[in-house]
């Protein structure tokens, strides 16, 4: 058994009384849907073997959890060996941080997030999956969280099933902070301020996002580090997650991001929306160590910003 693969929990004198399944459900933080996962591949043990779920445990057990989600192995079939992938033929991604558990990537500008309808490559899910099977490993990666297709940055993944329940339930609970670099057209008349204003669907545009009353709870702190006659640089983060947040919000208030024609902006020196994700910060969900991650500005975000403010 590898310990890579499993999180172990020995049962301690005041745990008396409980059972396997009150064990994995809070000393290991596992949700019921997961439970129920585990339970069905056999992914729960007792001092190495397949327990009982109501079984009363004692003081020195060991209670274990698969958290590598169990993939098939490979076999000599045509389309197996149609799935190995030559890793040059993968787009590079910089990895930001990874564990055994998690992984944050700077997300390039033009790649989806996550598949929609019958996309079946070319999606950063699908770029990991690929860089991760051209070493060997088979992999289930699971985004915590979105960013926009031409939003750069850092976004943060989970490797198993696992992983990401317990980085979903942070998320949830507010404990990711979140931080963006955008460029925006005019000059922010306050250095600081919060956007509070409900986000909803534009019902005469498929994707777009607008403040309306009946929208979502969204809001949106920023402060102003650089500014000029016709942009401001400013350094954006949330306490709520809304899609197209920062885009919508600052359209609202007369200054839309630099390059976001959807939001009523020029094109100009950007050919997309000049938002980057620059810093994720949170207290890693297993190991309780304070992870920090800074993602480099990409070039067109740079030149802009010279361009703009030096």
């Amino acid at each position: 058994m590898s310990s890579k693969n499993w999180m172990e929990y020995t049962v301690t004198e005041e745990d008396a009384g409980m059972n396997v399944e009150q064990i994995v459900r809070q000393k290991l933080n596992v949700s019921g849907r997961m439970m129920q996962r585990l339970t069905r591949s056999k992914g729960i043990l007792l001092n190495r073997k397949q327990p009982f779920l109501q079984r009363q445990v004692k003081a020195g057990d060991q209670v274990a959890v698969r958290v590598v989600d169990r993939q098939p192995l490979p076999d000599a079939s045509p389309a197996a060996s149609e799935r190995v992938v030559a890793q040059e033929s993968i787009p590079p991604i910089e990895f930001l941080y990874e564990d055994n558990h998690l992984l944050i990537v700077n997300k390039p500008a033009g790649m989806m997030v996550h598949p929609i309808k019958q996309e079946r490559s070319g999606t950063l899910v699908h770029v990991l999956a690929d860089l991760f099977l051209a070493k060997g490993e088979q992999l289930n990666i699971h985004p915590v969280h979105r960013l926009d297709k031409e939003t750069s940055g850092a976004i943060l993944l989970a490797k198993s099933s696992y992983g990401h329940q317990m980085a979903d339930r942070l998320l949830r609970d507010g404990g990711i902070h979140r931080e963006y670099l955008a460029v925006v057209n005019g000059a922010v008349a306050d250095e600081s301020g919060t956007i509070d204003a409900p986000i909803g669907r534009d019902q005469k545009h498929p994707t777009k996002r607008k403040v309306v009353n009946t929208g979502d709870h969204a809001v949106t702190h920023y402060e102003v580090t650089k500014s000029s006659a016709q942009m401001s640089l400013v350094r954006v983060w949330l306490e709520t997650g809304r899609t197209h947040q920062i885009r919508v919000h600052f359209a609202h208030i007369g200054h839309p991001l630099a390059g976001d024609t959807m939001y009523g902006a020029a094109r100009g020196l950007m050919r997309r929306q000049a938002l980057h994700a620059a810093v994720l910060r949170f207290e890693h969900p297993v190991s309780k160590e304070e992870i920090t991650v800074n993602a480099p500005v990409p070039a067109d975000m740079r030149r802009l910003i010279q361009a703009e403010f030096q």
